[in-house]
């Protein structure tokens, strides 16, 4: 098993989605998982199922450990406030996920730009692209104090060899992010800092689960859902990232879940090999 033992790691927007399984995934190799998001408590009516406790809880329960830091990473003090923290309690930090995204709080419409509401702007860009750049801001400078085990950054998104995503806001935000991990990638370079967009395929969310009136123990029973992967899946690709003494050649490159797959033989956690998602042209 990979061992990320001794290592740092900070996975935003944790409490959910993609998150959550990148979570779990670097708990149970062995890092130090802090996890931030909005929702507390180990339940919450009227919300989808998960919260940063609750996923603590479950890293927890996995074998693994770390901490559940609430933080709106729109709100720059908090994102602040979360970096100081775990400077303070741990000196370093090795592994961040740039993985929180406000972007799906209203649908994502398949319509022409100019009948998509502006809304969109501030909904992708302030409460996605933003927060992760923020976060990257106060967040690097402690990755760099510990320079010489060099690290690396991820920034979840959704990228297919630039092809277009059929949401003008949402591709801008996407490539956005994408483009913000190569500027990155070269600036980090001389600190052996990675910085890799990764792009999952289509994974049963929470989100996607309810939309589809089913759940992970029977979404086999749904037809749109036989080519899908669990949020572990990504999280398995992180994993290998971060342990990878290679990975500086892949700085700035788009990478995508699964051809990391076959790179590192890793597989879903129903043992399957999901080949890479493709945007229909």
């Amino acid at each position: 098993m990979t061992s990320l033992q001794g290592k740092v790691a900070l996975v935003t927007g944790g409490s959910r989605g993609a998150g959550r399984g990148i979570a779990l995934e670097l708990a149970k190799a062995g890092a130090y998982v802090y996890i931030t998001g909005r929702s507390r408590g180990l339940s919450q009516e009227d919300r989808r199922k998960g919260t940063i406790d609750s996923v603590l809880d479950e890293m927890r329960a996995a074998g693994g450990d770390g901490e559940a830091i609430c933080c709106d990473h729109t709100r720059d003090n908090e994102t602040e406030a979360a970096i100081r923290r775990i400077s303070s309690e741990q000196g370093r930090l090795d592994i961040l996920v740039n993985n929180v995204w406000g972007g799906n709080e209203r649908p994502i419409e398949s319509k022409p730009f100019w009948e998509l509401p502006p809304e969109h702007w501030s909904q992708m860009f302030d409460a996605g692209v933003r927060a992760q750049l923020m976060t990257n801001y106060y967040a690097i400078p402690l990755m760099r104090s510990t320079r010489e085990d060099g690290g690396i950054i991820i920034h979840t998104t959704y990228w297919d060899h630039y092809k277009y995503i059929d949401n003008f806001y949402y591709d801008l935000a996407k490539n956005a992010l994408v483009r913000m991990a190569f500027g990155l990638s070269v600036e980090l370079a001389a600190d052996r800092i990675a910085v890799i967009p990764l792009s999952p395929g289509w994974m049963r969310t929470e989100l996607v689960l309810e939309s589809l009136n089913t759940d992970e123990e029977h979404w086999q029973e749904v037809a749109e859902l036989q080519a899908s992967e669990s949020t572990a899946y990504i999280g398995r690709a992180v994993v290998q990232l971060a342990a990878d003494p290679g990975v500086m050649s892949m700085t700035g490159i788009p990478q995508q879940v699964g051809s990391l797959a076959v790179k590192y033989g890793f597989t879903d956690v129903d043992g399957r090999l999901v080949p890479v998602f493709k945007v229909q042209e």
